[in-house]
């Protein structure tokens, strides 16, 4: 080894236990959270795939930012890594072993180039400046002082004085990384290591659609979230691993409709909170839209939610709890949960709801429904069409989910269609009419997890006195409840979604569709069903089969705009610039289409709530019924003659 390789290793052994103590003096923040149990085991054996796969899965979405990434840390940690194994025999003093060290400081080098590219000559609104402004430049200097040793190791010691000024160039912007692992962007790199490995929600790197609310125990001295410390130590831990890409803040259609909701800056807060009289005044990204006044202060132990806290109240309930955010993120921080944690304490402890969310949760409280409307009124909407009740005979291959929305008479029309649909297939169906409570959808995202899990004790002990194959629902809130959800309380039932069902129905000849002569048609994909439950391809499969000109919004699939309409938003009512369903149909007019297909009847309520010239709102079973009842009528079979 030269004098210059084998200082280097010397400076990056420092360095290396330089960053362990600025870690373990972060962990103190984490570990003020509570207990949670991690498989430690698993998740580091299966680091290496979560963080090769799952999070390039998403950084890949940019491929700029793709390349960028891999470069720079693909390059700073081999790199880094063979300089660190470079004092072991046979390595060091190899000029082919420092040309590999070379060429990954040079990548290094290069990706290094590409973060500060990124910000110049303008940083784009969606990332933070502050000490970020200063990261490439650190990135730079490290690389290039390395790559300036790693030349000199490979000319066998020819280069000294450029290796001598790449030594202390690399020092010293090594330093200023290691410094940011504590307090600055660099943190990213510890924090988001370990959240992979301890992640909350392990099933997502499995392939799994893990997006169920743990449930709450009820009996715990404190419901749910007040301060950092009740939140799990995991938890704490995924928030130090963001990285303020923005790319939660750019799908978040609360920060898009100007309400104070900014994904990126609400995960920020929260750190802020982490430590002993935190402050948010070093956050140095996109603020909240009209951001309401609030102290900005916090502490471990201290109120989160509070004029007088980190946030106020009023970002909190702009939420909708679409999880475009969780999608978007390259870290898989779950924003989602940290907010409905938040807000179950907001509710069951404080009574601090919305004002017009308090009627809607006391008549679920009292009458099982919303409005406390009398629950046999759930099958008004049928008008004579026949609507069995499962009570009569115990039994259905179908059990039909009416839902909250067969109280509205918009609703009741697409409702009607798909039971005309499942009586021209023939479908054994039959519904609970008046046995049918609400799913609790409403109750949980708005934090009154009590009247959650009551609704679901009961609703699954009604369904455990009948005999039936599937549940089908037009409405993917219950369906992700009955699903997703009501399994943690003994319901476990295969459910499905009508569109998937009148899918089937179809390719199994019991439905014709006729081609239908329409306007061009796009489909508004649910959140519930969509980012919730994965089914994006079903109702597309449908539409097509109808021969109708299907064309894509820009924002489509899991990666869907919000209708505005899921997470108690409409109950909420926190004001904004604009709608979340104007600018959903604006998208929705830029395709050209005459129609927009819908699957929700959230969905459908918000759509069609936006006034002014748009494209007409159709549920997918009007659409199908129409394609049906225009499909010429099928040749009877004539008897055969008798000999």
């Amino acid at each position: 080894m030269t004098d210059t390789t084998l200082s280097l290793a010397l400076v990056l052994y420092a360095l290396a236990g330089f960053a362990g103590v600025a870690a373990f003096r972060r962990a103190r923040a984490w570990r003020a959270g509570q207990p949670a149990r991690v498989d430690w085991v698993a998740g580091l054996r299966a680091l290496p795939r979560r963080y090769l796969v799952d999070v390039h899965h998403v950084v890949g979405r940019d491929p700029f930012t793709a390349r960028m990434h891999a470069l720079t840390a693909g390059g700073l940690l081999a790199g880094s890594l063979l300089v660190l194994l470079s004092p072991l025999p046979g390595l060091g003093g190899s000029r082919l072993f420092w040309g590999v060290v070379a060429l990954l400081f040079a990548a290094m080098l290069a990706g290094g180039a590409m973060v500060r590219r990124r910000r110049v000559p303008v940083t784009p609104p969606r990332l933070s400046r502050g000490r970020f402004a200063f990261l490439p430049l650190l990135l730079i200097g490290y690389a290039a002082g390395a790559l300036l040793v790693a030349l000199d190791g490979a000319s066998g010691g020819w280069l000294w004085p450029l290796g001598w000024l790449g030594l202390w160039l690399a020092a010293a912007a090594g330093l200023g990384l290691v410094n940011q692992i504590e307090r600055g962007p660099m943190r990213h790199v510890v924090a988001g290591a370990l959240h992979l490995a301890a992640h909350p929600r392990p099933g997502r790197f499995e392939g799994r659609r893990e997006t169920a609310l743990a449930p709450l125990d009820l009996d715990a001295p404190r419901l749910g979230t007040e301060t950092p410390a009740d939140f799990a130590w995991n938890r704490l831990l995924g928030f130090d691993a963001c990285i303020q890409c923005g790319r939660c803040e750019v799908a978040c259609p609360a920060f898009a409709a100007g309400q104070p909701l900014n994904p990126k800056k609400l995960i920020q807060d929260l750190v802020a909170t982490l430590e002993p009289g935190g402050s948010n005044a070093a956050y140095a990204g996109s603020p909240y839209p009209h951001a309401r006044p609030v102290a900005g202060r916090g502490g471990p132990d201290q109120p989160i939610i509070g004029r007088e806290a980190m946030i106020h109240p009023d970002t909190l309930w702009s939420c909708t709890t679409c999880r475009a955010c969780v999608e978007e993120c390259p870290m898989m921080i779950e924003h989602v949960d940290a907010i409905v944690s938040l807000r179950r304490h907001q509710t069951l402890e404080l009574g601090a709801v919305p004002e017009k969310a308090a009627p809607a949760l006391a008549e679920l409280r009292y009458a099982d429904d919303a409005q406390g409307r009398p629950l046999a009124a759930r099958t008004d909407f049928a008008a004579g069409t026949p609507l069995p009740l499962i009570a009569a005979r115990g039994e259905a291959e179908i059990l039909l989910w009416l839902g909250e929305g067969a109280y509205d008479m918009r609703h009741g029309r697409s409702l009607r269609a798909l039971l005309k649909l499942l009586h021209l297939a023939k479908v054994d169906v039959a519904v609970l009419g008046p046995e049918e409570r609400d799913c609790g959808d409403l109750a949980r995202r708005l934090g009154d997890e009590a009247t959650f899990q009551r609704l679901a004790r009961e609703n699954v002990a009604t369904l455990a006195r009948y005999r039936f194959a599937r549940i089908l629902t037009a409405d993917p809130h219950a369906l992700h409840v009955l699903r997703n959800e009501y399994p943690a309380f003994g319901g476990h039932y295969e459910v499905v979604h009508h569109t998937a069902f009148l899918d089937e129905l179809v390719a199994a000849g019991r439905l014709a569709p006729g081609a239908l002569a329409l306007a061009g048609v796009t489909y508004h994909d649910p959140c519930y069903l969509g980012r919730y439950n994965g089914e994006v391809d079903a109702p597309r499969r449908l539409l097509d089969r109808l021969g109708l000109d299907r064309v894509e919004m820009a924002r489509h699939g899991r990666r869907s705009m919000c209708c505005g309409g899921g997470g108690g938003a409409p109950l909420s009512d926190v004001e904004g610039e604009t709608r979340i369903p104007d600018l959903r149909m604006e998208q929705a007019k830029a395709t050209g289409a005459g129609i927009v297909a819908v699957a929700c009847p959230q969905c459908t309520a918000m759509l069609e709530g936006v006034t002014g010239d748009r494209p007409e709102v159709r549920d997918i079973a009007e659409l199908v019924l129409m394609a049906v009842e225009a499909a010429p009528a099928r040749p009877t079979r004539q008897p055969e003659p008798v000999a």
